[in-house]
């Protein structure tokens, strides 16, 4: 049965004022505590402003607290973590050490920010246990807090099939399983890992599959693993104000800082509200901020109310400069000096996208918002767009030649400030007179030397040679071709590719033996490097490792994450190899063991793979396939 239960039309949120709406009208909508939730749960989301469902939580509670299994349809930014994450809360069995919930997301962003919402709703229970399972964190953490006992479970499918393999998490008691935003997933080609941990788990479980779209590999999914689910369509409205520019940087998470950096100082801006995930990256990143000579301080929920608006206030009166702060914290921030808003964390929440950049352009003045995506965060855009009806514009990161351009006219401009100091200017002129005829050095000699003994240790201007952060920023915006601009398979353009020279090869100690396939490969290592699907070339998988040709000018701070990855539970030791695994030897073709990102441009007889609408996808020759599933049923 297909229900929109959206009670009546939702009004557009204007990002120029927090919504409001007239007491009759307000009063006529059901409250969090008419769907049932209570005690605790219900406090803390008071707590946290929340006042009114959004219609995919007022459709949604009240079927998973009756204990039915859901298919969701929702853009994301309409509050579906909220949705599934309420009634879980509050049926949750405190008592119980194994986990009791299991949440699937397609990235490691999405996983942290569910893991937050998390912990934001259970702020008034006890002893509530959270744990993010994904790749880039130490297996030491993660095991760690397995041991110690853990109710809610949030995790890429990757990392979790690894914790399965090991034998390192206990999914016997499982009671919920959700699957957030679903159609990603499959797109990054994690349909079968989905399968296979579902298959896994108890029988009995209730399920929530969310996804924006509804194709119909999702259906048969739901029709497999989904016992009789309600289904909910929800159609969201949201639109941000006109005067708001918007712009967008692909950068790795890695290089957030230094992009952050150049952007302070060739943008123009007044006040800045810099938004972060957690608390902890407030403090992280305003530290940093301060020590490369910004006027930076942190907000956060742990922050007190008066240093709150000692910040604020500073903000207002131009002590300070950039405020950084978390969606928490910034909630109802009206400050007339605020130009910029940067999201140094994109959220996958459009509503709260559409908040945070509300906090400039407001009462007819004009803002920017720019926003810094990791090339695997690259589809938020489209829900962005869809939800405030306005496209980002991508921008370029400055190049060493702006911010010397910058510094120079600063420099001059300080120069021309200091030489209006009539008064000060005189006490020095001796001075250096002084210094001329006792030394026989010229004055534009002394002036330079001036300068120096006052720029300090840091260079007055960058090194256009050594700008490695633009070339790698430049090769991370390379435009991708739109995915729902593809055709049929025969009518595809081919895939535009990197030269060989591009790359360089490195080699995996995992191969045939421990049975990988080039799709988990490619899934491990996107994961735990934050590398995106383009940077990979050719894989070659050989009886006892595999070779992967990855870009030649790869970030140290990548092989650094990569060489703890675990693939099938086995530790790659990623190294560089000579070897050219393109170039694959006839046996390896009737094996199955290569790789191709082309349409059928050489991929293995039996068993290659090509990339198809987003994932990596069996060819349709090959011969292997997951172990037969039965569809679960409920027990009475």
């Amino acid at each position: 049965m297909t229900a929109d239960k959206t009670p009546a039309a939702e009004p557009a949120l204007d990002a120029t004022a927090e919504t409001t709406q007239p007491a009759a009208e307000e009063s006529a909508k059901p409250g969090f505590d008419d769907l049932g939730i209570t005690g605790p749960v219900l406090k803390a989301i008071r707590d946290l402003g929340y006042e009114t469902p959004s219609p995919i939580q007022a459709a949604t509670i009240p079927l998973l607290l009756q204990g039915r299994d859901v298919l969701g349809t929702a853009q994301t930014g309409t509050g579906k973590t909220a949705a599934f994450a309420l009634p879980v809360l509050e049926n949750l069995d405190l008592g119980q050490k194994t986990p009791q919930v299991l949440v699937l997301a397609p990235t490691r962003e999405l996983a942290l920010q569910v893991c937050e919402a998390f912990e934001s709703y259970s702020a008034r229970m006890k002893d509530v246990r959270v744990l993010p399972v994904y790749g880039g964190q130490a297996y030491g953490v993660q095991l760690s807090a397995l041991r110690r006992g853990v109710h809610i479970v949030v995790g890429t499918p990757g990392r979790i099939m690894d914790h399965q393999a090991k034998g390192t998490l206990d999914l016997s008691e499982l009671k919920y399983l959700v699957l957030d935003e679903a159609d990603e997933m499959l797109k990054m080609g994690f349909a079968e890992d989905v399968e296979q941990i579902l298959a896994q788990t108890p029988a009995d479980k209730q399920v929530a599959l969310f996804s924006a779209t509804m194709p119909a590999t999702i259906r048969r999914l739901a029709q497999q693993y989904l016992n009789d689910p309600e289904e909910v369509a929800i159609t969201g409205k949201t639109t941000t104000n006109q005067n708001i520019t918007q712009r967008y940087l692909v950068v790795s998470y890695a290089q957030k800082v230094d992009a952050l950096t150049r952007i302070l100082e060739v943008e123009n801006f007044d006040g800045m509200i810099v938004f972060v995930r957690t608390k902890n990256e407030t403090e992280t990143l305003a530290e940093k901020l301060r020590a490369r000579g910004y006027s930076a301080a942190a907000i956060n929920g742990d922050v007190p109310q008066v240093q709150r608006e000692r910040s604020v206030n500073q903000l207002k009166n131009a002590k300070l400069d950039i405020l950084v702060a978390t969606d928490v914290a910034a909630r109802g921030l009206d400050v007339e000096r605020i130009s910029h808003v940067v999201n140094f964390d994109i959220p996958t929440d459009t509503e709260s996208y559409v908040h945070r950049i509300g906090r400039t352009g407001r009462a007819g003045r004009t803002g920017d918002a720019i926003s810094f995506i990791t090339p695997r965060e690259r589809y938020l855009l489209k829900h962005i767009e869809k939800a405030t009806r306005q496209q980002p514009v991508q921008m370029q990161l400055p190049t060493t030649d702006d911010v010397n351009s910058t510094r120079l006219a600063r420099f001059d401009d300080a120069i021309t400030a200091a030489l209006g100091e009539t008064s000060r200017i005189e006490g020095f002129r001796d001075v250096i007179a002084h210094y001329v005829r006792n030394h026989d050095v010229p004055e534009t000699d002394v002036a330079a030397a001036l300068a120096v003994v006052a720029q300090g240790e840091t260079p007055l201007l960058l090194d256009p040679a050594n700008d490695a952060l633009s070339r790698t920023v430049e090769r991370d915006n390379r435009p991708q071709r739109d995915r729902d601009d593809r055709g049929d398979r025969g009518d595809r353009a081919p895939r535009e590719r990197r030269n060989r020279g591009d790359y360089a090869a490195y080699r995996i100690e995992v191969g045939r033996r421990h049975r990988v396939e080039p799709r988990q490969i490619v899934g491990a290592l996107a994961n735990e490097g934050g590398l995106g699907r383009d940077d990979f070339g050719a894989i070659a998988i050989k009886p006892d490792f595999s070779v992967v040709e990855l870009p030649v000018n790869l970030d140290p701070s990548v092989l650094d994450k990569l060489r703890d990855t675990r693939i099938s539970g086995q530790l790659i030791e990623i190294k560089p190899d000579r070897g050219v695994p393109g170039r694959r030897n006839s046996r390896d073709d009737e094996r199955g063991g290569g790789y191709s990102k082309g349409p059928r441009d050489g991929g293995g007889r039996d068993g290659g793979y090509q990339r198809d609408r987003g994932g990596y996808q069996r060819d349709d020759r090959g011969h292997a396939s997951s172990p037969a599933r039965k569809p679960r049923h409920k027990s009475s």
